[in-house]
């Protein structure tokens, strides 16, 4: 079956972060420091929250709180119910992050979320990598703070399998020298990483931005770019790399993407032009 995008609004200042509360689905207007909330049943979007300091990815936890990854706090962030935003960690060995950009949620609560820079909209790096961390919760809303991966160069989409076995991570180079690729770490009892395989290397192109789970098991990603390669594309990925599906888009450089609707079968893809685009699949999301 071939998804047919449709273009349900334009114009956004850099459009991510997509996450579905069930009824809506929440949306990063990234250089607009604004969460969109577009409502299905109106076709129209409303802010939700107007002070994000330019968040970036965001997710919901299975008791509903929203995360994001606030690049001009340089911190993950909890945005409350009150409209206050928590930070939960902004600092790594006494220096600050460099840019959040994507987060994920395991079983346990615990909060994955890689470290890239892309921009020079934030001040100059303190740390001398480019890394994934973890988050672990304790009492009083405190979190600590682990460095996981010391091999990636610019991490920025991120998966934990389904089973919690494994976690997933484009190291989505600018450079050409950097590595593009779609990598698997193993996850330790103790919560570190064991070494990466290559899922998928998609040098020399645009690799991997944002991506999410369907009910089989595989993973749908954003990719590609008009200027090169095969353009831009929804791959739908197997764990072991196969690359079993391809849906080309009508916008250039998708960011993210997430299932929504009652049946988690509509796909909705964000993008750095500030597009919204949805497609009816016969592919189902994973409900939290």
């Amino acid at each position: 079956m071939s998804w047919e995008f449709e273009i349900l609004e334009q114009g956004y200042n850099l459009s991510e972060g997509p996450a579905w509360d069930g009824k809506s689905l929440l949306f990063t207007d990234i250089n607009s420091s604004r969460i969109m909330r577009y409502d299905p049943d109106t076709a129209e979007s409303t802010v939700f929250h107007d002070d994000t300091a330019r968040t970036n990815g965001l997710m919901i936890a299975e008791d509903g709180q929203l995360y994001g990854c606030s690049q001009n706090r340089r911190a993950v962030v909890r945005f409350e119910i009150n409209g206050e935003v928590t930070v939960l960690a902004g600092e790594f060995e006494g220096k600050q992050l460099n840019s959040p950009n994507d987060l994920a949620i395991d079983k346990s609560g615990r909060i994955w979320f890689t470290d890239p820079r892309y921009d020079d909209l934030t001040p100059p790096e303190e740390l001398d990598h480019r890394s994934v961390y973890r988050l672990d919760p304790y009492d009083n809303d405190d979190w600590s703070i682990t460095r996981v991966t010391y091999d990636t160069t610019r991490p920025n989409g991120i998966l934990v399998a389904p089973d919690q076995s494994e976690l997933f991570v484009s190291n989505a180079g600018r450079d050409p020298d950097e590595p593009k690729e779609l990598r698997s770490y193993p996850i330790r009892g103790d919560g570190s990483l064991g070494q990466h395989r290559v899922v998928h290397n998609f040098f020399p192109y645009r690799a991997i931005d944002g991506m999410c789970w369907d009910s089989e098991g595989n993973i749908i990603a954003t990719s590609g770019r008009r200027s090169s390669g095969p353009g831009p594309m929804i791959y739908v990925i197997e764990r072991s790399g196969r690359i079993v599906e391809t849906h080309p888009l009508p916008v250039d450089n998708p960011t993210n993407c997430t299932f929504a609707g009652p049946e988690l079968t509509d796909l909705y893809v964000t993008s750095i032009g500030g597009d919204l685009l949805r497609a009816h699949t016969d592919r189902r999301g994973v409900a939290l």
